[in-house]
Parts: structure tokens; C-alpha cells; sequence
């Protein structure tokens, strides 16, 4: 396998485990980190402490506060910004000459939806919008069952690149077959973000299930199968209401495998966010959705259900569709019930 050169556009755990994985495999990686003390603690000490504290990275990767310098001259570029900032962070690179000319494969790994005035968007349908006309049903999109940690430690995972152009599917596929990463392509780019997204949700609701299932006599490991079940079902039904093409992608790896490890796993921040919501009244910091997402910061984590949950909420109102879980974090979070009394609620339906 020849060297790639690759950079990958955010510093938190996933761009980061990912990163490790590929310089593990033999490529040159520089990751753009937007804080200072993350750039120079990989450059220095070859750790993230701050996102993936813990895992001693590979020599070979380098990290900068420039955007610009971090995506210029890159065989491939790894997006893994946050939603809330994809738009803003592509339009910094957007100049790049091997992004104006298009020789740049770009990637996508950001999980969750984009906020436009048109009503909530994909990412690679944000990506896209902004990035050279070039790239248009040309990015391709990675995801799966994958949580930061294992792929930094390099035990086995498997993941899926999704996109219209399939050449480009598999040139990043042939870049991801580097020890502990097992990768498959896909043509339903929608299908594969839907499930990336509406996870989260359902793993949040999954936490508070768990916590409570911790004292009570209702809930228990029935309960939580249960749950994950009607989930997966949940994720399906949107799917094919934004334009999904395949049944398989919800019951392979990208659907139920990933869903599966977002709720049981104890890397899953998601499962955290719902566990915490009971046992430390989280909840009592934001006075309504919209201010818990505005403050999200103060949560000391990040967890993309609870963003995810506007949008999966806005979808579903317009599109008419009915999904109760999905529905009944969003009133929790927007304080519109307690979570005991909208899971009291969910379990008599």
C-alpha cells in the first residue's frame, strides 16, 4: 500500500482515533485542531488529553491551527467538524487549489443534521452547497459502528463509505484498509447519514432507560432491547421519508450495528447524555432545547442526540411522520414533561 497524504479537519476524538488508525497504516496525517493546547499537545507530547486523553498517538502525526495549511496539497481530506460548524469551517477551505480544482478527495465522518433556513440539512448536502461545484454526488461519506477509542487502540472495526460517485467510494475504502479497520461501500448516501444521525437520539433515551432500569421494576435488559428495536424501526421510517434507497443499509453495520454500540457501549457519550439526565437532573442547567443547544458547552461533553433531536423533531412535523421515541426526547428536552412521565407514557402505548 503506498503513503497517502491526509488531512483531517478536527481535533476532537473521532478525527483523532481515525487519524491514528490511518498513520498506524502507513499514511502522513496532519489533523486541524481550532484550539491551541490540542495542536500543541499532539505536536509535543503525542496525546489529545483534551479529547481522546489516554491513547499515545503515532510520531508521524502532526497538527495545526491552520485550516489552510492543513488542507493544501492533501491527496484526501477527512471532515470531522462538528455540525453545528461544518458550513462555516468548508467555506475556510473552499480556496485551497487542490479543493478549487477538485483533486482532493473529501470526506465526511461529522454525524448529525445542518441547520439552514430551508429547514434541516445533510451533511454532505451541506458540504456540498458550499464546496466547488466540482464536488457535487462526489463526497463521499464514512460511518458505522465505530467508537473513537477502540479504532485509536486498533481493534477491529467496521465502517461504511457511502457516496454517488464510486470511484471516489472506493479510493476511500482502498485509504481505510489499514490494521483494524474493515470497510464497505454504499451508494445510499442518505440511508447511511439518516442512521448516523438518528442514533444518537435513540441512545439518549436508551441512558435514561438504563439509569432507571438501575432502581426500578419496570425497566430491565427486556425494557432496553425493546427500546432498541422500536429505535432501529424509528431510524428506518425517516430514512425512507428523506429519500433512502436501500432496506439493507438499516440492518447492516451503518444501522443496527451502529445503533447497537451507540447505546451499549460505555464510550458512547450519547448513552452518557440520558444517564446523566436522570441521575444528575442535567436538565436543570438549560431553561429549553434551544438554550441547552446554544449551552451546550456547559454539558463538559458533547452529545449529538440531543442536538439531533431538534431536527429529527422538525423533520418528522414536517413529513407528518409518527416517532414516539424520537418525540419523547425532544419533550424532554424542551421541558415540556419529565422523562419518568414521558417513558410511563411511551411503555402504555
Amino acid at each position: 500500500m503506498s503513503e497517502k497524504t491526509v488531512g483531517v479537519i478536527g481535533g476532537g476524538a473521532w478525527g483523532t482515533g481515525l487519524a491514528q488508525a490511518l498513520a498506524r497504516g502507513g499514511h502522513k496525517v496532519q489533523i486541524w485542531a481550532f484550539e491551541k493546547e490540542v495542536a500543541d499537545q499532539i505536536n509535543n507530547e503525542h496525546e489529545n488529553k483534551q479529547f481522546l486523553p489516554g491513547y499515545k498517538l503515532e510520531d508521524s502525526i502532526t497538527c495545526s491551527n491552520d485550516i489552510t495549511e492543513v488542507a493544501t496539497g492533501k491527496e484526501f481530506l477527512i471532515i470531522a467538524s462538528p455540525s453545528l460548524f461544518l458550513a462555516k469551517t468548508i467555506s475556510q477551505i473552499v480556496n485551497v487549489p487542490n479543493i478549487a480544482d477538485g483533486s482532493t478527495v473529501i470526506t465526511a465522518v461529522t454525524k448529525g443534521f445542518v441547520p439552514s433556513a430551508e429547514g434541516p440539512k445533510l451533511i454532505l448536502e451541506t458540504m456540498e452547497s458550499v464546496l466547488p461545484e466540482v464536488y457535487k454526488d462526489c463526497t463521499v461519506y464514512v460511518a458505522g459502528p465505530s467508537h473513537a477509542e477502540e479504532v485509536a487502540m486498533g481493534k477491529l472495526t467496521g465502517l461504511v463509505a457511502a457516496s454517488l460517485n464510486p470511484k471516489n467510494s472506493i479510493r476511500v475504502r482502498e485509504l481505510l484498509k489499514v490494521p483494524g479497520l474493515m470497510v464497505f461501500s454504499s451508494f445510499d448516501v442518505i440511508g447511511v447519514q439518516i442512521c448516523a444521525a438518528a442514533k444518537n437520539v435513540v441512545a439518549a433515551v436508551y441512558g435514561a432507560v438504563d439509569a432507571m432500569a438501575e432502581t426500578s421494576d419496570v425497566f430491565g435488559d427486556n425494557a432496553e432491547s425493546l427500546l432498541l428495536a422500536a429505535g432501529l424501526n424509528e431510524i428506518q421510517t425517516l430514512g425512507f421519508a428523506m429519500g433512502a434507497t436501500h432496506a439493507e443499509t438499516f440492518t447492516s453495520i451503518s444501522g443496527v450495528g451502529d445503533l447497537d454500540v451507540t447505546c451499549k457501549s460505555k464510550y458512547g457519550r450519547n448513552r452518557r447524555f440520558g444517564q446523566d439526565i436522570i441521575k444528575t437532573d442535567m436538565l436543570s442547567k438549560f431553561k429549553d432545547i434551544d438554550d441547552l443547544i446554544a449551552n451546550v458547552s456547559k454539558i463538559g461533553y458533547l452529545p449529538e442526540g440531543a442536538i439531533a433531536c431538534k431536527y429529527v423533531h422538525e423533520i418528522a412535523k414536517k413529513k407528518d411522520l409518527k416517532l414516539p421515541i424520537c418525540d419523547a426526547l425532544y419533550k424532554v428536552l424542551n421541558k415540556e414533561a419529565t422523562a419518568l412521565e414521558i417513558l410511563k407514557n411511551l411503555i402504555s402505548m
